[in-house]
């Protein structure tokens, strides 16, 4: 049996992914809490795929405003014990300059802002996601 606080039995997952979550568990300062959790679900050769919106590499980590520096979260997820194989380019948006007045949720499909400046950001898009892949060692 599980408790409420793991994602599973110990060892039971072949797979975890998670999708522009990560900004929030270090918004709360849980995200070593989740990745421990997922580090136990995980099986020996288990796969973490991770989404988040990426902050520029400047700037002060983690990043703010929604956006984690891509070397902060692949540090943060290494040091649960997972270790960092491969990204893709999938999920970039080169148009975003990750620093709107409300942050990632000034871009579709929030608009935080309302309709100010609302075509620009239609124009923008998205935020800018690192697409992360790690596994269990």
């Amino acid at each position: 049996m599980t408790s409420p606080s793991q994602f599973g039995a110990d060892g039971s997952a072949d797979m975890v992914l998670t999708f522009r979550n990560m900004h929030n568990w270090v918004g709360d300062h849980s995200e070593q809490e989740v990745l421990a959790r997922v580090f136990a679900v995980l099986k020996p050769g288990g796969i973490l795929g991770l989404v988040d919106h990426r902050a520029k590499a400047d700037a002060v980590p983690p990043g703010a405003g929604g956006y984690l520096r891509e070397d902060w979260v692949i540090a943060k997820v290494e040091k649960a014990g997972l270790r960092f194989v491969a990204k893709s380019e999938i999920n970039a948006n080169p148009r975003d300059t990750t620093d709107h007045l409300k942050g990632v949720w000034t871009l579709p499909p929030t608009y935080a802002l309302g309709d100010v400046d609302r075509a620009k950001y239609e124009a923008i898009g998205e935020s800018d996601r690192m697409t992360l892949k790690f596994v269990k060692p």
